[in-house]
């Protein structure tokens, strides 16, 4: 139950946004904030509708659009390690800009909006137990101030009512940005850079990243989780980059 500080707290913030309201973080018009649709907060209308919402149905797996929502070709040919995916956008214009201005220019309150588009791609009762994220290296966590995966699971599993673990994994292995390399490379640049020391036997995981490309990242966290017992790995991913199979 809410506490009266906890209160206070949430109806100071809905009359600071009133009375000084955002503006639109994609086009800058202001009064992007919507009181009575958190979903809006920080997009005004307009961009809001222009978003390049991720086609459905699309693969269960991967999520990359298909006809009927069938199997896609690479997760028929080399089915990875994690069990479904579930995305809310195309991972082109302006998300693209908007995601770099998120973790390269320390656009940590985007995080709250990402989460939200997110939360409406996510079945209404997903079949998990707890939320988990892609881990940074010290490295990278240092260079960026925050992990932008666990912001995004942040509000997500407090909207959710679902347990957010921090433990379930480590990276243990600091990698090259995989935006840097071919597809081809990317497996192997992440090979063996997770560890888990957890008993996570028969758990059902859900993985928050902001952006799946090739997916080799996630599948070699949830490849890790597996191994120590997780009996499903989803994927809840912001963007998912659209490429032929």
């Amino acid at each position: 139950m809410p506490t009266p500080i906890s209160l206070a707290a949430g109806i100071r913030r809905r009359i600071v946004a009133a009375v000084l309201p955002q503006d639109c973080v994609l086009c800058g018009r202001s009064g992007a904030y919507r009181p009575h649709a958190v979903r809006h907060a920080m997009l005004c209308e307009a961009c809001h509708a222009d978003l390049p919402y991720l086609p459905r149905p699309g693969c269960p797996v991967c999520a990359l659009p298909t006809s009927g929502g069938s199997l896609c070709g690479r997760c028929v040919a080399s089915p990875p390690r994690f069990d479904a995916t579930f995305a809310a956008l195309a991972y082109r214009y302006p998300i693209e800009q908007l995601m770099q201005y998120y973790k390269y220019r320390s656009g940590v309150a985007v995080g709250a909006l990402l989460g939200t588009l997110l939360d409406a791609a996510i079945p209404a009762q997903p079949n998990i137990d707890c939320i988990g994220f892609i881990p940074l290296s010290r490295e990278r966590l240092a260079e960026r101030g925050f992990n932008q995966a666990m912001e995004i699971a942040r509000p997500l599993a407090r909207a959710r009512g679902i347990a957010l673990r921090s433990d379930l994994a480590i990276r243990v292995r600091h990698t090259g940005a995989q935006a840097d390399l071919p597809f081809a490379a990317r497996r192997k640049n992440v090979r063996g850079a997770f560890a888990c020391a957890e008993d996570l036997s028969g758990l059902r995981i859900a993985v928050v990243d902001d952006v799946m490309t090739t997916g080799a990242t996630l599948d070699e966290f949830a490849k890790t989780l597996k191994k120590r017992g997780a009996a499903r790995v989803e994927n809840w991913v912001v963007a998912r980059a659209l490429f032929k199979n």
